[in-house]
């Protein structure tokens, strides 16, 4: 039988789901599900080069998440909420708008806190085409917040300007981060590279619809959001090297995953650089990724079908129940797990 959304809910108290990162990154705690092994295990994320060989290849998504969230007025008067979900061009930005009433073209919103002016051009499905008096990178910037995620009942700090974001970013233009990096601090990454254990780096570019939920009960008529992705010659030769050796190749997300699978999807890893829209489900052939660091991921969500995928569905739903048991912090704040793909797929 076909699988469904349902087949992918679980129970979560609100309690565990993260508001603030913990002090320091590496403090999180690592649930380590082998295949090989029944039970779970329970550690810390600093633990993680104990979880390593030193042929194996580490691979993260070095993207920048942008002050991508604005917030204004209508020139009507009436509140406006914008969310950058990808800048196209110099002056002009796609974006997701709350508001009372849905924009019509030449509609101008004033941002704070200066009342700068965007006008709305075009309406694209879900979402909005601005045109910005001035370079849009320069704005957001200027009158950006962090876009935490909708879970996240507060309003973002200064400390959010750091711990929302890895210790490798480097190429800007996500609306969220890819957070099984944020475990990350540079004193660990260096602990891995002095163990042997080699690094690469994918680009994928988070967009908002990473949270938008399936509408439908049948997966196979879902069509994924659409999102920007870089995999360089350099790290298709790095995964080669890695095989060669005998390693593993460890995804730092479940972005590097779709990142890198995309770059297989015809058969043979090589370079890529466009869009994907690539919904990893269970059933999928992975060609690429060995094991995966991942987050705790939102009841019945792509993301968490994409772990499935990885893990299985009934494993993945079992660990979980255990990780709510043992009160696991969960989401974009929240605790890991490093997981080792098993060698079927089978639901």
């Amino acid at each position: 039988m076909p699988l469904l959304r349902s087949d992918f809910s679980y129970v979560l108290p609100q309690r565990l789901i993260a508001q603030s990162p913990l002090p320091n990154r590496t403090d999180s705690r690592l649930m380590v599900i082998d295949p090989s092994q029944e039970a779970v295990a329970h550690r810390r994320f600093g633990d993680l080069p104990s979880l390593l060989s030193s042929n194996d290849l580490l691979v993260l998504n070095d993207t920048r998440v942008i002050r991508a969230r604005l917030r204004g007025r209508k020139d009507s008067g009436g509140a406006a909420e914008l969310l950058v979900e990808r800048v196209d061009g110099d002056r002009r930005a796609l974006c997701q708008v709350r508001v009372s009433k849905p924009l019509k073209p030449g509609r101008v919103v004033l941002l704070e806190p200066d009342d700068e002016p965007v006008t709305m051009i075009e309406r694209c499905g879900d979402m909005y085409l601005f045109e910005f008096v001035r370079n849009v990178d320069d704005v957001i910037d200027a009158c950006g917040n962090v876009p935490l995620p909708p879970y996240i009942e507060r309003a973002p700090d200064d400390a959010d300007e750091a711990r929302y974001q890895t210790v490798f970013a480097q190429r800007r233009g996500s609306v969220a981060a890819p957070t099984a990096g944020l475990h990350f601090d540079e004193a660990l990454l260096g602990r891995c590279e002095r163990m042997g254990v080699r690094v690469a780096r994918v680009t994928l570019h988070v967009g908002a619809g990473t949270f938008q939920p399936i509408r439908g009960a049948d997966l196979a008529a879902h069509r994924m959001h659409s999102e920007r992705v870089s995999v360089s010659a350099q790290t298709v030769a790095a995964i080669g090297e890695c095989r060669q050796r005998g390693g593993r190749v460890v995804a730092i997300g479940t972005t590097v995953v779709r990142a890198l699978e995309t770059a297989a999807r015809s058969g043979a890893l090589q370079p890529f650089d466009g869009e994907t829209d690539i919904f990893i489900r269970p059933g999928f052939s992975f060609r690429v990724v060995d094991a995966l660091v991942t987050n705790f991921h939102l009841p019945e969500s792509t993301l968490l079908m994409l772990v499935a995928a990885f893990v299985g569905r009934q494993r993945l739903l079992d660990a979980y129940a255990e990780a709510v048991r043992l009160e696991y912090r969960f989401f974009s704040y929240g605790d890991a797990m490093f997981i080792t793909r098993r060698v079927d797929n089978a639901v």
